[in-house]
C-alpha cells in the first residue's frame, strides 16, 4: 500500500532538509553527520511541525539523504557546494524559489520512490 501524498511529501521534504544540513555540515566543518545525527535532526525538524515518525523511518530516510548529499557533495567545489546547501536551507522557506533546490528537490523525490520500503511498494 503506498502512503498518503501528504506523507509523502513528509518524507521528500524531511530528505531534501537533511540534505541540506548535511551539505552545510560537510562544507563548514569537513565532516558527515552520522545517522544517529541525522535521525535527530529528522525528529526536531517533525516536531516544529507536530509530526512524528517511527524511528526506523526516520533512519531510514537519514540514510538515503546521506547517500544523496555524498553524491552531491562529489559532484561540485567546494564554492559551489557551500551555495548549493545556502539555496537548499533558504528553500526551506516557502517563500523562497530557487532553481537549483527545486530541482534538488526532484532529485529527492527521485531517491524516494527508488528505495520504498517493501511494505510499501505494493
Amino acid at each position: 500500500m503506498h502512503s498518503s501524498a501528504t506523507e509523502r511529501g513528509t518524507d521528500v521534504a524531511l530528505i531534501f532538509a537533511l540534505v541540506a544540513e548535511r551539505l552545510s555540515v560537510y562544507y563548514e566543518h569537513q565532516q558527515w553527520l552520522t545517522q544517529a545525527q541525522g535521525a535527530s535532526i529528522s525528529a526536531d525538524w517533525l516536531a516544529k511541525s507536530k509530526r512524528v515518525m517511527p524511528l526506523d523511518k526516520r533512519r531510514h530516510l537519514s540514510s538515503l539523504s546521506d547517500q544523496l548529499a555524498r553524491e552531491i557533495a562529489a559532484t561540485l567545489s567546494r564554492e559551489a557546494g557551500l551555495y548549493t546547501a545556502h539555496e537548499m536551507t533558504e528553500s526551506l522557506d516557502p517563500n523562497y524559489h530557487s532553481d537549483i533546490a527545486q530541482s534538488l528537490m526532484q532529485e529527492c523525490e527521485r531517491m524516494l520512490d527508488e528505495n520504498l520500503p517493501e511494505q510499501e511498494k505494493a
